[in-house]
């Protein structure tokens, strides 16, 4: 039980290895940002389906980015998450009328 009481010394909250990594930190923070915006859009109105549509373009592709650069599996959980949504916002906005109205 002496790993119950090591102190976590983390150096963030997405940084498990102790180490800062700011560039994955703000991918991260724009893919959830984007994932959320598409999704939200895609949902409350079909006329909103260029916002939906090119939000979930973007945060698809700076999601596919931070997974490859990523180094901690925290960082990773949390792209996943803005990549589901902008995929889901993504796909709705394509149905409702696509990327060019």
């Amino acid at each position: 039980m002496a790993q119950a009481l090591r102190p976590n010394t983390a150096g963030g909250l997405f940084a498990t290895d102790g180490k800062p990594h700011p560039l994955q930190d703000t991918l991260l923070a724009v893919t959830l940002v984007l994932g959320i915006t598409s999704f939200l859009s895609a949902i409350i109105d079909e006329d909103l389906h260029l916002l939906s549509s090119w939000a979930g373009l973007v945060g698809i592709l700076t999601g596919a980015y931070g997974q490859w650069i990523s180094e901690t599996t925290r960082e990773r959980f949390g792209l996943i998450l803005g990549l589901g949504a902008s995929g889901v916002g993504f796909f709705l906005g394509m149905a409702y009328g696509g990327l060019i109205g």
